[in-house]
């Protein structure tokens, strides 16, 4: 939690509470499906949480406001921006159903009313959101045929609707037909060594009937 606390000072006791009650249901639920990586689960704050949080550095959403959150895994970024933001809705899919169990199983625990899982494959759905989030399912020319119908018209944040993709490495050549992306160093933000090379992408999409 200290390391939350360190880059996010403004949480609420509730947000706090959520977030350390985060750490111990998924351990419990990794020992019983592995949604996370052996190694990664005693680093669950900074490689998986503070990670995810990492899109609030680009964009805060707003009230009422509708994230997608696509091949969430265990719950990543969606479980943690859900806790951060009470009042804005969630969606949050993903292929395989035991990830999915895990997810809505987290979701309940935590009183997450603002969380809601599926089962489901993206693209196989025509409802709209203000941003689609990603944690590096696949690359940005695929993820982008898999979500564009999925965008909202209206934007109402400082950044147009569109992507929100957290990913690592040399991005010029998968984002070499997105002149419009803008990739923001998450290393500007988080000083651990983790965080040198990993990014959030933020891509426009316009509105497409």
């Amino acid at each position: 939690m200290d390391i939350l606390l360190k880059y996010f000072p403004e949480l609420t006791e509730d947000q706090i509470d959520k977030f350390t009650k985060l750490g111990e249901l998924y351990k419990d639920w990794n020992a019983k499906i592995n949604v996370i990586s052996r190694k990664d689960i005693d680093l669950l704050y900074e490689r998986h949480v503070l990670h995810s949080l990492g899109i609030v550095k680009v964009q805060k959403f707003k009230s009422e406001a509708k994230i997608l959150d696509v091949g969430t895994g265990g719950g990543f970024p969606g479980i943690p921006l859900a806790i951060l933001f009470p009042e804005t809705e969630f969606y949050l899919v993903d292929v395989i159903a035991k990830k999915i169990r895990v997810v809505n199983e987290v979701a309940s625990a935590l009183g997450l009313n603002n969380v809601q899982a599926e089962q489901r494959r993206a693209g196989t759905f025509d409802d709209r959101f203000d941003f689609i989030v990603s944690r590096a399912v696949t690359n940005m020319p695929d993820f982008v045929k898999w979500v564009r119908k999925n965008v909202a018209k209206k934007s109402a944040h400082e950044l147009p609707n569109g992507v929100l993709y957290l990913k690592g490495g040399d991005l010029t050549e998968e984002l070499a037909l997105f002149p419009k992306a803008t990739q923001y160093d998450l290393q500007d933000y988080f000083k651990e060594n983790f965080f040198e090379t990993k990014k959030v992408v933020h891509l426009p999409l316009k509105y497409k009937l």
